[in-house]
């Protein structure tokens, strides 16, 4: 069988494609593994029992279940879901929205495809441009996105150490390339891998940069905000005519329903749609059905702020105060937990590399994802990018605990081996 170059490349081994497989292999199994590896989020009752009762009017009425079960819906997604989006972000920010500004995808990922390549990869003219990642590391699931090589850049992050073994990564403005040679910028906030939350005037500073050069600005608000709101340092929610702001139910408790929102200018909207319809034909119909009522009445801004956030502060808190005890006077730093569901371990002169520790964690039971997998765009030989793993703290308290064990005792004897061998 012989394979198109898209074929290599979308059938071949990359990062997410990995965690993806470790998560479906170790369930079936390995029931008994620790999962701190995939963005699984943790089970918030009020917020499931909010879905749960949405669910059951749906069902017991006639015309709802045939909507849901029964009608392909328009590939921008449902009208009436789009309008409700729209009006909660208007009464909330002001930002003078319409349906027309709302795309539904089935996913976060898949809206990623078809973004980046509208911006990205080679132009009509024959030459090529980029999608800049202006904060690495960035999220895993980017990597293999483009359908071009070379496909994404990325500046290097300075380093901010902030004692307490915390530390913080920053935009480092004075080396963000110039030239014509980059179609968008992007950024997660807060960043998946690291918890990293963007200032206001970071954003800001590349809104800037941005709208100068003509290129939209691309932020992946699946953690963020206004929901689910996974964010613990003070932020305002960011939106304009030349930002394109993603949304995902997947955080708030529904991964499984494949439900991903866009926010944009018409035109990019309309583009976005005429894609979708070739890419996925139309989208599913269960997120919108569970959510639009919420987003009509503000429900979900209240889960966010009095359900989710909370939940997450507390388990992100409490997981640092593990790993500090466990890991003592190891040479290790966490990225300073500013929002999102993991924390960034960074082990300074760690002997091994991320990907040798991932596989003798996997052995001993639990699962992470070894960092160098998130640096998409940084090609040099940076060793700070094997001295990383990202660690979700999601899961139930009792096992996260007991992975931090797992993953302190793996640290430790790396060193231990690496002391003895001088």
């Amino acid at each position: 069988m012989k394979l198109s170059a898209f074929g290599q490349k979308f059938s071949g081994d990359s990062g997410i494609v990995e965690l993806m497989d470790d998560l479906s292999t170790a369930l079936r199994d390995n029931p008994d593994m620790i999962f701190m590896g995939g963005g699984n989020p943790g089970r918030v009752p009020e917020v499931e029992t909010a879905f749960q009762h949405r669910l059951e009017a749906i069902l017991a009425d006639p015309g709802q279940r045939h909507s849901l079960f029964g009608i392909y819906q328009s590939p921008q997604g449902e009208r009436h879901f789009r309008d409700q989006v729209a009006d909660f972000l208007n009464r909330q920010f002001g930002w003078g929205l319409s349906a027309a500004n709302i795309a539904v995808s089935n996913g976060s990922q898949s809206a990623f495809f078809v973004l980046y390549n509208m911006f990205a990869g080679v132009m009509p003219d024959g030459g090529r441009r980029s999608v800049h990642l202006p904060l690495a590391p960035e999220y895993i699931g980017y990597g293999d996105i483009g359908l071009s090589e070379g496909f994404f850049t990325a500046t290097r992050p300075s380093i901010e150490l902030l004692g307490d073994n915390l530390f913080k990564y920053h935009v480092d403005f004075s080396h963000l390339p110039a030239g014509d040679s980059i179609g968008a910028l992007c950024v997660s906030r807060p960043t998946n891998p690291t918890g990293n939350v963007l200032t206001d005037d970071e954003l800001t500073h590349l809104d800037d940069i941005a709208r100068a050069r003509d290129i939209p600005l691309i932020v992946d608000g699946a953690y963020g905000l206004p929901v689910p709101g996974i964010v613990f340092s003070p932020a305002r929610p960011h939106w304009n005519p030349n930002t394109i702001l993603t949304l995902s139910l997947s955080k708030l408790g529904l991964p499984g329903v494949r439900t991903g929102i866009i926010v944009a200018r018409e035109d990019i909207i309309r583009a976005y749609t005429n894609a979708n319809t070739i890419v996925s034909l139309s989208c599913g119909n269960l997120g919108p059905a569970l959510a639009g009522p919420l987003f009509a009445n503000d429900q979900i801004l209240q889960l966010s702020r009095e359900q989710v956030t909370p939940f997450y502060r507390q388990r992100a808190h409490q997981t640092v105060d593990w790993f500090r005890n466990e890991l003592g006077e190891l040479p290790f730093h966490i990225h300073k937990p500013e929002g999102a569901i993991f924390l960034w371990l960074w082990f300074e002169g760690l002997p091994i590399s991320s990907q040798e520790l991932y596989q003798r964690l996997k052995q001993r039971g639990v699962l992470v994802v070894p960092g160098h997998n998130f640096f998409v765009g940084i090609t040099e030989d940076w060793p700070h990018r094997h001295e990383c793993i990202r660690v979700s703290y999601a899961g139930e308290p009792q096992r996260v605990k007991r992975g931090v064990e797992l993953i302190t005792e793996e640290v430790a004897r790396a060193y231990r081996e690496a002391q003895a061998t001088i």
